[in-house]
């Protein structure tokens, strides 16, 4: 009986994690006005109607006939929404707007999709002894896969012009005091990286899986994330022009792709307040987002006045990991 409990508790778990997750991504789509919903923000891309069917034919495909037995009440947006519309030629899409379904058929397949998931996952909590052995990792994949798109979303929205854009009801107020970084200086060791499945039921994707040991060198990191301020303070002392910054490959990309800052900081706001106005961008304080790779591997400093200027000639860098560009970091 303590297995099946703990069974209906992990589920729970996960269910409560699916409907956390449904609740990002609905909120990133209600940033988007009604008539840019069939827009293409990155040319790669699928249209933005395209991911309103996807987040949700992505959990059915996946739990509805496989974990419950569930047949299909809409066969053709579930080939739809799993893949899109190819590209002629293998080039870049071609689909056009009145290609997609309307929004309304979108919103009444979604709905219906999350019922019925919703019906048959309480169902299989009550009875878990019953239930599909690999439902819990089943719907770890759903959430996993749901927050990926939520974080993707969020870069594509941000392409989308100010006025294409819903903006929030209310800016949000700081209330505490701006925090002063400075270096934290990590020694040398070793760092155990990856998965290594004990019971094999962990969830973990492909690459994930086995642990394996790397040797790191000295390094010194700010004990605080970079802001949106601090890098905008780079950005204005020239940082974008500076070639000595940036590798040769880096430096290549921001000539031939005309960059001149991170791709959302269309605006910039006085470095001493919230500035970086515009509908969804991010704030000053906030840790810094929506920097590409070659931005993030740039060389950078921290100045004397002991304000962040990447770039000044120190040698310091962001980070790179998973979801922000975290603190600046220098290597020793």
């Amino acid at each position: 009986m303590g297995a099946a409990a703990s069974a209906v508790r992990i589920r729970n778990d996960l269910h409560a994690r699916l409907l956390s997750a449904r609740t990002r991504t609905d909120e990133v789509f209600r940033i988007v006005r009604e008539d840019a919903l069939y827009d293409r923000p990155i040319a790669e891309r699928h249209r933005i109607i395209f991911y309103i069917g996807h987040v949700e034919a992505f959990d059915w495909n996946l739990l509805a006939q496989r974990a419950f037995g569930l047949q299909s009440f809409h066969p053709s947006f579930d080939q739809l929404f799993s893949f899109g519309i190819d590209p002629v030629g293998g080039g870049l899409p071609t689909d056009q707007p009145r290609d997609w379904p309307a929004r309304e058929e979108i919103e009444q397949y979604n709905q219906r999709l999350r019922s019925e998931l919703d019906g048959a996952i309480s169902r299989a909590m009550r009875r878990p002894w019953e239930g599909h052995p690999q439902l819990a990792s089943m719907l770890e994949v759903a959430v996993e896969h749901r927050l990926m798109h939520a974080e993707t979303l969020a870069y594509m929205v941000h392409q989308l012009p100010a006025e294409k854009k819903i903006p929030a009801g209310h800016e949000p107020v700081w209330k505490t005091p701006r925090a002063k970084s400075h270096l934290v200086e990590i020694p040398a060791g070793r760092a155990t990286l990856g998965l290594q499945p004990a019971h094999g039921d962990e969830f973990g994707w492909d690459n994930e899986f086995e642990t394996h040991e790397v040797r790191v060198a000295d390094f010194a990191i700010d004990n605080y994330n970079v802001t949106n301020r601090d890098f905008m303070l780079f950005v204005e002392a020239g940082g974008y022009s500076e070639p000595s910054l940036w590798d040769k490959e880096a430096w290549a990309w921001k000539k031939k792709e005309g960059v001149q800052h991170p791709v959302s900081h269309d605006v910039w706001g006085d470095p001493a307040s919230d500035g970086l106005a515009g509908v969804c961008e991010p704030r000053g304080g906030d840790g810094v987002c929506e920097v590409a790779w070659t931005q993030v591997a740039n060389r950078g400093a921290i100045s004397s006045r002991g304000v962040r200027h990447f770039g000044l000639g120190s040698g310091a860098k962001l980070p790179v990991g998973r979801g922000n560009a975290g603190s600046a970091v220098r290597e020793f």
